[in-house]
């Protein structure tokens, strides 16, 4: 945690299926403005396994006692208690959650809603490590605090931006007609590389640009213009590279054959792939590379895995780079890709090619830029963050946590210190009466009960007019102070 105690803030959960991590952005100049590191944060981990442990950046580190029938509900409990103890009486805006797959539907932040919650679990088989988790914690909240707005930020959205040659599959026309189509994924972390690669690369950034994500998931993305033309998860989340435990991409003929002549079950192929492939598979050892670094010398199934598993990344790049038609920046990020020089190293000896090459100084002290300088292919290493989030600014949903400048911050839940939410429910609730009154609160963006407009259909300049005298602000005032909430300007 660092500096004084926020005016209000916006919590954030990446929830995975044995960890949650969670995060608290410093939100008192505004959503637009929201500062690039968290204020504090940490996270749980070992759910359902018998050994959680609560730890944040303040060196808080203790063990969890969780029930077996629902780890996640206590979880979260324990994490929103430590909420309340660090916050007292500062108030919490609203919760977001990485969510890994929003489908072809959601391009945008979302309000999370019963109705949302049940398309999300359409998609869990796609990406079954992550979509269950985040949403049995956003049910979780629902319950425990109804009020408290929820905002689902997905994974797959920055990928929006691919040609449809990129996101059609090779089967019949009607597959594509009915959704399956190549999503790609990691999609907020890429989002938050396209905003700091512009800040430290200037113009180059703008240009052919490959990033890395290498985590316990992998996958590369390929940019131009800072947006998404080639990626290479699809589907599901274990297309592309060789993954810690999942296999990447892999010839369906592989799948046919184990269930029809080895006969596995879909359940067994299921947890083959997700579970038991990739650098666990092959190695038989351990899914971190760091662990088979230091045992490739005497374990030539280690020295297998790690060679699979760099080829696959070079032969991937390769790839991208002929779609992008050469390659400016190739940027390595997460955890294997922020902390392991060994397999920079390896991958970038691999694009010799290209030009590429490292100064072996800078790599193994992680440096922010790692080429040499006369390398025709600048190598970079940046941080991830994918628990900043920006998109949710957009979101048509999103209330301010102010009806006017000079009004003080109010609470929005029970788990700030503050009275109950006495504010407009969200467009599409349940507790929103009448749809045309639920639109007119989606413009209006923060109008109190008693302050709610009561007429059905007005034309826009009326519905602004008494917007604005509800408030009491004269005309000029008003297009000044609502323009970037309003959606009647």
């Amino acid at each position: 945690m660092s500096g004084a105690t926020p005016g209000v803030v916006v919590a954030v959960l990446n929830c995975g299926s044995s960890s949650i991590k969670f995060a608290l952005f410093d939100a008192s100049a505004g959503l637009q403005t929201l500062p690039r590191r968290p204020w504090w944060g940490g996270k749980v981990v070992g759910i359902g396994g018998g050994g959680a442990r609560l730890q944040t950046q303040d060196g808080t580190d203790r063990v969890l006692a969780l029930g077996e029938a629902s780890p996640y509900h206590d979880a979260l409990g324990a994490i929103l208690a430590a909420l309340r103890e660090r916050l007292g009486s500062t108030p919490l805006l609203a919760v977001a959650h990485r969510v890994v797959h929003g489908g072809a539907a959601h391009a945008e932040p979302v309000r999370v809603s019963a109705a949302l919650l049940a398309e999300l679990r359409s998609y869990i088989p796609l990406a079954p490590l992550h979509q269950p988790f985040a949403l049995e914690a956003m049910e979780a909240l629902l319950a425990m605090h109804a009020d408290l707005p929820q905002i689902a930020c997905f994974d797959t959205a920055f990928h929006r931006s691919l040609p449809q040659v990129e996101q059609m599959l090779p089967l019949p026309y009607s597959a594509w007609e009915r959704g399956l189509r190549r999503y790609g994924f990691h999609g907020l972390s890429y989002e938050y590389q396209s905003l700091v690669l512009a800040e430290r690369h200037g113009e180059l950034a703008q240009g052919r640009c490959i990033v890395a994500h290498l985590g316990s998931g992998a996958s590369l993305c390929a940019m131009q213009g800072l947006r998404s033309v080639a990626t290479t998860m699809g589907f599901s989340a274990l297309d592309g590279l060789m993954m810690g435990t999942r296999c990447g991409a892999l010839d369906p003929g592989a799948l046919l054959y184990l269930m029809e002549i080895e006969g596995l079950s879909l359940h067994d192929v299921g947890q083959l792939l997700y579970h038991q492939s990739g650098l666990l598979g092959v190695s038989g050892r351990s899914a971190e590379p760091r662990e088979l670094l230091a045992h490739e010398a005497d374990d030539p199934r280690c020295a297998a895995a790690l060679a699979l598993f760099v080829r696959r990344i070079v032969r991937e790049i390769g790839a991208l780079v002929a779609v992008l038609g050469g390659l400016d920046l190739l940027v390595f990020t997460a955890g294997i890709g922020e902390h392991q020089a060994e397999i920079r190293e390896r991958v970038v000896q691999g694009l010799a090619f290209l030009g590429a090459q490292l100064d072996a100084t800078a790599n193994a002290g992680h440096a922010a830029v790692i080429s040499a300088p006369h390398s025709r292919v600048r190598v970079a290493v940046e941080p991830a963050n994918e628990e900043w989030w920006r998109r949710g600014t957009r979101c048509a949903c999103w209330p301010p946590h102010r009806a006017r400048p000079d009004e003080p911050a109010r609470p929005w839940c029970a788990v700030s210190a503050g009275p109950a939410c006495r504010w407009a429910t969200c467009p599409g609730s349940p507790r929103s009466p009448q749809p045309a009154r639920r639109a007119l609160q989606a413009r209006s963006a923060g109008c109190r009960p008693r302050a709610r407009l009561r007429v059905l259909r007005p034309a826009r300049r009326r519905v602004h007019a008494r917007w604005r005298r509800a408030r009491g602000l004269p005309a000029a005032r008003c297009r000044a102070r609502c323009s970037r909430r309003c959606a009647l300007r």
